[in-house]
């Protein structure tokens, strides 16, 4: 079968960095079978014949494919961009931009990285959708775009076939989830051994808005996490967490919200539901196993936290999981 066309659109102003996610997290994707062919084709257009593009930086790209390369794209990924114009200001296109666009085929997959989603939402992707973007910018796209559920504490949304990330490394997060829905949980840890990132964070782990570091000398809640990761199948009290840290109960609730954006209660929900949809893509165990290894004690409780996790019940996510990942 033909490899997945990933199209990166490269517009005037654009960031460096995030210009080259795409091709580091999809460039890298490789199948798991003896051939270690790669998934994904990946291109870089502009919106104007082949030339220089400028960044934000002290250099241009050479961009060697014009617009015409969006017609083929199974998938279009727009970065940021610092010099959007009217589509920053006023929420619309320019012209030669709505042409551009206008190449794309129904029903391609549109992913934005941070500024990007301004684009998106100009061009009207993200009506009635929900969406994220950098927060600081998350105000004024709210603004401009009112129709859209703006999430601005959240690293990524995936809406199905639109995606929007928050800013700069969040588009990493975003491009390795994208890979994990295509391929699956192994070719998207492979990517990410590779990149030497965490191999995922969930979209809707915090963007830590104006949450300082914690200071050097202070003590984090790093070994709880740990210790907990290492027993999930077991039952974890808040109070037992503590005690990883030698900190009172209070302390170390207060400490954990501060350093993860979530309650020790979130998280161990959040990190079982992650056990639990890796034995379900990787393993044929059944669904009462797959709950004890967990966390979740019983088939009923793993239905119901990945029901309000996910949308679906364990046997139907393996199911779609596993055709999905033959695409």
């Amino acid at each position: 079968m033909p490899r997945h066309h990933v199209v990166v659109l490269a517009l005037d102003g654009l960031l460096p960095f995030e210009l080259g996610i795409p091709q580091r997290i999809f460039g890298r994707a490789r199948a798991e079978d003896g051939a270690r062919e790669s998934l994904y084709t990946v291109t870089t257009c502009s919106i104007r014949p082949p030339g220089p593009v400028q960044t934000d930086a002290d250099f241009a790209v050479l961009v060697e494919h014009g617009p015409e390369v969006l017609a083929d794209a199974d998938t279009v990924v727009v970065p940021a961009s610092h010099e959007l114009g009217p589509v920053y200001e006023d929420g619309v296109l320019t012209p030669a931009l709505a042409d551009a666009l206008a190449r794309v085929r129904p029903g391609t997959r549109m992913v934005s990285i941070c500024t990007g989603s301004y684009v998106l939402a100009a061009a009207g992707y993200l009506d009635g959708r929900p969406a994220t973007t950098h927060w600081m910018h998350a105000e004024h796209f709210q603004e401009l775009f009112p129709n859209i559920d703006v999430d601005p504490d959240v690293l990524f949304v995936d809406d199905g076939d639109v995606l929007t990330s928050a800013g700069v490394a969040a588009g990493i997060d975003l491009c390795l989830h994208i890979v994990r829905r295509d391929h699956g949980a192994a070719v998207a840890n492979e990517v990410a051994r590779r990149t030497v990132v965490p191999p995922h964070r969930d979209g809707g782990q915090a963007q830590y808005i104006q949450r300082p570091l914690p200071e050097p000398q202070l003590a984090t809640t790093t070994t709880a996490r740990a210790w907990a990761l290492g027993r999930l199948e077991e039952p974890i009290q808040l109070r037992d967490m503590a005690e990883q840290e030698a900190m009172s109960v209070r302390t170390f609730t207060r400490r954990f919200r501060e350093e993860t954006g979530l309650s020790p209660g979130q998280w161990l929900t959040q990190q079982r539901v992650e056990r639990a949809r890796h034995l379900l893509e990787s393993s044929d165990l059944s669904v009462d196993r797959i709950a004890r290894a967990a966390g979740f004690g019983t088939a009923t409780s793993l239905r119901q936290h990945l029901q309000t996790a996910l949308g679906v019940p364990p046997t139907v996510y393996r199911r779609t999981f596993r055709a999905g990942s033959h695409h």
